[in-house]
């Protein structure tokens, strides 16, 4: 069963090895636990609804719970402390886009603020009910989770916009296809949520990012169902669905999502290798996306991130015999684990490994086989549960993300780095902070920078303790060339620094298509855009 208070299902844990507990204490000192929340101490706090009755909408206060929040730092404290704060009046579950536009209609008559759910795993704060003196409906699409039509001559499937990421894959790969999308949050995040967010995946190298992806489907607004048809390619003036693709519920509600699939691959593999140092191992990544080398997926760890994967990993012993061999091969300190996969025709793959190999030996790789490689992809999806292992030792973990251009990439990674290693000493405390590229471009790469952090003394601290390491990292990333957002969204955490990277103009346009399609304010309100709250 799904967990309340926390990430994915509750009959899959991830154990902190012993050793790794060590490591953790000696950076960042001893862990601080706090007590969790019941569930029934929970639901005891949810007021009476403020909705009027309605056949499609329960307002069950262990539903109301479960809909509350998402998984961002900020949520799982409000879960695991038990203070929400606000809850959603009710939660809907259409079955189909007359079912949306229903909903609408009714908020319209009702004046009740909408919003959109799909999987609950926004790391952004994009589905959090805010203080409103409005009646709030969330809006699950779990039951339209179906594949509705499979065009096999233009590879084309259309889905229901709540399937999740095994309900899609598993319903392609029945029919021999596959769309290739897997982030970090696959198991429980959905196509219409991957679309509204602009999400990529950690095969983006091969089968693209959503924007790639996604080919057309409907929306449904307060102004009416918005089509968005389905073209191999258009120069009828601009391309709509850009538009749709992180507008993060603010314009209306995905009702049906049309992507490209692609034939299921022959054969797949992933391989590790190490590096001697960041810049041989940056400047292998860069080649290796310039030249077009048909790889599925490259991900680099920086020093840091490795020694901690290697720490974290289990198997000491094991660990110990890598480590001799790798110093051997002149790998010691300063070495970079690059995962690197392969897919596609057995043929083709066999060539590109070679090409990879050929160019990462003339960075001093180290190759160790397909062991690490097997590992990752054993374990892709398996990092989100490692935060219930750390919190029950007393530690939280965070992560955020951005893409710069190249010639920035190292520069930036260090000052987002330096403002979170920084950032609480004033307080004493030390913070554990690591970084990897995974998703890469010829123009450049994304940075994804994971933070570790003992508990404070309270929630409240620890959430204080939070807010300033975000506010610090998130304003680095603004004032130095990054993106607020590579793949998480803006929801309302990014929303701040949104207008430095959009600039007036831009927020005024996002703004001026809110206003058209939703004249009340009524969808996400606080979502992308700062709007004035309804207290």
């Amino acid at each position: 069963m799904r967990r309340w208070n926390g990430w994915g299902d509750s009959a899959t844990t991830m154990e902190l090895p012993e050793q790794g507990a060590d490591f953790l204490q000696s950076l960042v000192g001893r862990g601080q636990v706090l007590p969790d929340a019941s569930l029934d101490e929970v639901m005891a706090q949810v007021p009476p609804s403020r909705l009027p009755a309605h056949q499609l909408v329960s307002v069950d206060a262990e539903t109301r719970v479960r809909h509350a929040r998402g998984q961002s730092l900020p949520d799982w404290l409000a879960m695991r402390s038990g203070d929400f704060g606000v809850f959603p009046d009710g939660v809907a579950f259409p079955e189909s886009a007359a079912d949306i536009r229903e909903l609408l209609a009714w908020a319209a008559t009702e004046n009740i603020v909408v919003i959109a759910y799909g999987g609950g795993t926004s790391v952004a704060g994009h589905i959090n009910p805010q203080a409103d003196t409005r009646p709030v409906l969330t809006v699950s699409l779990a039951r339209m989770n179906q594949l509705l039509d499979l065009d096999e001559d233009s590879l084309l499937a259309t889905f229901g916009p709540g399937a999740n990421g095994p309900q899609v894959e598993n319903q392609l790969r029945a029919r021999g296809y596959t769309l290739g999308h897997f982030p970090q949050s696959w198991e429980l995040s959905t196509l219409g949520g991957w679309v509204a967010s602009r999400s990529s995946g950690q095969q983006s190298l091969r089968y693209g990012r959503i924007e790639q992806l996604f080919a057309g489907g409907e929306v449904e607004t307060f102004a009416g169902t918005w089509s968005l048809p389905c073209y191999p390619a258009s120069a009828a003036g601009p391309d709509l669905r850009e538009w749709v693709m992180g507008s993060e519920g603010r314009f209306g509600i995905i009702s049906q999502v049309k992507v490209r699939v692609t034939r299921l691959p022959d054969d797949e593999r992933f391989y590790g290798v190490f590096l001697p140092s960041w810049q041989q191992a940056q400047e292998a990544m860069r080649e290796l996306s310039q030249a077009r080398i048909p790889l599925s997926m490259l991900r680099l760890s920086n020093a840091v991130e490795t020694t901690t994967q290697l720490a974290l990993a289990g198997h000491p012993r094991m660990i110990g015999v890598l480590e001799r061999y790798l110093t051997l091969r002149g790998c010691s300190e300063g070495k970079c684990l690059l995962t690197f996969g392969v897919t596609g025709d057995r043929r083709q793959n066999a060539l590109s490994l070679r090409q990879a190999k050929r160019r990462l030996k003339k960075h001093g790789a180290v190759f160790t086989g397909r062991f690490l490689g097997n590992k990752w992809q054993q374990g892709r999806f398996r990092f989100p549960y490692l935060r219930e292992a750390l919190w029950k030792a007393g530690y939280v973990v965070d992560t955020l993300e951005t893409a710069t251009q190249w010639g920035n990439v190292l520069p930036l990674m260090n000052k987002v780095e330096q403002s979170l290693r920084d950032g609480l000493a004033e307080q004493g405390q030390q913070v554990h902070v690591f970084s990897h590229l995974s998703h890469v471009y010829g123009q450049g790469s994304s940075i994804y920078t994971t933070y570790v952090f003992a508990c404070g003394k309270d929630y409240a601290q620890t959430l204080a303790n939070w807010r300033k390491l975000k506010t610090l990292a998130s304003q680095t990333i603004a004032d130095n060339q990054g993106t607020i957002s590579h793949q998480h969204g803006v929801g309302r955490d990014h929303a701040p620094w949104l207008a430095q990277e959009k600039g007036e103009l831009g927020i005024a346009a996002i703004q001026a298509v809110v206003d058209r399609l939703d004249p009340q304010q009524q969808l996400a309100p606080g979502v992308l855009l700062m709007d004035k709250r309804h207290d």
